[in-house]
């Protein structure tokens, strides 16, 4: 053991918030974050502030935190000091809602994730040498202490990667678990390929949906977004639009978002239309990294029969195929996607909360709401529509 004398793995080492996006040269953030991530880039946090989708007016502030190592910055982490806890895929209402029975202030709080993105990858953004010279738990203290000094009662860092997950973990701290569908490319050549593994009742359900599709006259366009033009970026904002109004919620997205993606990343940008009759009818836009497709946002003005799965999901993994990409993730929910193949992944989440009482409750519920989860994905395990190997 060190004695006092011994510096410690996180002497010289400081969090500082800064409070844009534009604090960080382009150059500096991407050499941190990688490019293979399409959600973690410089431009991507640009085009979600730049159009004025996280702001401060929006409940977004940003707070992104710098991390240097003897003066030198070695590290970054997306970060927002929120005023609600809207478009996070994490759900902590019920915690805000206690707080507020009890009188105690639960906003701002300091949320460190992809802004409506429950999509998994680093949060956070570390030199290698920063990185190893971190041991599990050195970072949280910190974390604790630029949460306090932005003024907020609590911190939230959603969606880790296993990497970020190691760095995390600490006795005492609040762990919470969720569940996904991925689907995964087995070095399928084809979509049959993928559908041979099936099950014959689920095969023959598959086909009979998409077989559908095309009886009412559904044909589909892509548009990789170096060749997506402004009618139909203009289209699928509409679309978009329409999925949130449906349900009595303003998009959180406009459509200078989305036009600041396709200008800054279309290498990593693809667009899917569907058709009918030469219209335009319901839309999906993905993104992909070095060996993930990510499916994020889809919209419809009039309902077909089986289009939503069509669009957002079987489309979606013959790009995968065709792309020769691991993995499918297409985002939060679930029941729909396991009968179709997509399999369950358990997500993580880490919190701090100042106040000690509410910390002690809040770790009693994610105990046993891991439970919960750990089951569900189990259960889950066993209904795959896959054929068993003998």
């Amino acid at each position: 053991m060190a004695d006092s004398t011994t510096p410690s793995r996180t002497d010289n080492l400081t969090i500082e918030p800064v409070a844009s996006v534009d604090a960080i040269a382009p150059g500096d953030w991407d050499r941190l974050s990688g490019t293979g991530n399409p959600f973690l880039r410089h431009h991507f946090f640009a085009a979600l502030e730049h159009s004025g989708c996280t702001t401060a007016t929006t409940g977004w502030e940003p707070a992104h935190l710098l991390i240097r190592l003897d003066g030198q910055l070695h590290g970054l982490i997306p970060a927002f000091r929120k005023t609600h806890s809207m478009g996070e895929y994490v759900f902590d209402w019920g915690w805000a809602d206690a707080y507020a029975r009890y009188g105690v202030d639960y906003y701002p709080k300091l949320l460190m994730a992809v802004p409506f993105t429950p999509s998994q990858g680093h949060r956070l953004l570390l030199s290698p040498t920063l990185r190893d010279r971190l041991k599990p738990g050195d970072l949280n203290p910190l974390l604790d202490e630029a949460a306090r000094e932005l003024g907020c009662h609590s911190w939230h860092l959603l969606f880790p990667n296993s990497a970020d997950q190691r760095l995390l973990e600490a006795p005492n701290r609040l762990h919470r678990l969720g569940c996904q569908f991925h689907w995964f490319n087995r070095d399928y050549r084809s979509f049959d390929d993928f559908l041979a593994q099936l099950t014959s009742r689920k095969r023959k359900s598959i086909r009979k949906e998409r077989r559908q599709i095309a009886e009412q006259g559904i044909a589909f366009d892509h548009y990789p977004g170096h060749a997506l033009p402004n009618s139909v970026l203009d289209a699928f904002h509409v679309f978009y639009q329409a999925t949130y109004l449906k349900r009595g919620q303003r998009p959180y997205l406009n459509r200078d978002f989305f036009q600041h993606l396709r200008d800054s990343q279309p290498e990593q940008l693809h667009v899917i239309m569907a058709r009918l009759d030469e219209r335009m009818i319901a839309g999906a836009l993905f993104l992909h990294g070095e060996d993930t497709l990510y499916g994020r946002y889809w919209g419809c003005l009039e309902e077909y029969d089986h289009l939503h799965f069509e669009t957002c999901y079987y489309q979606g993994i013959e790009l995968a195929i065709e792309r020769g990409l691991r993995c499918f993730d297409a985002g939060a929910q679930g029941e729909h996607k396991l009968v179709r193949g997509f399999e369950p992944q358990l997500t993580h989440s880490w919190h701090w909360v100042a106040h000690p009482g509410f910390a002690e409750a809040i770790a009693d519920f994610c105990e046993e709401e891991a439970m919960d989860v750990r089951g569900y994905r189990d259960a889950a395990l066993e209904a795959l529509p896959y054929r068993q190997e003998n």
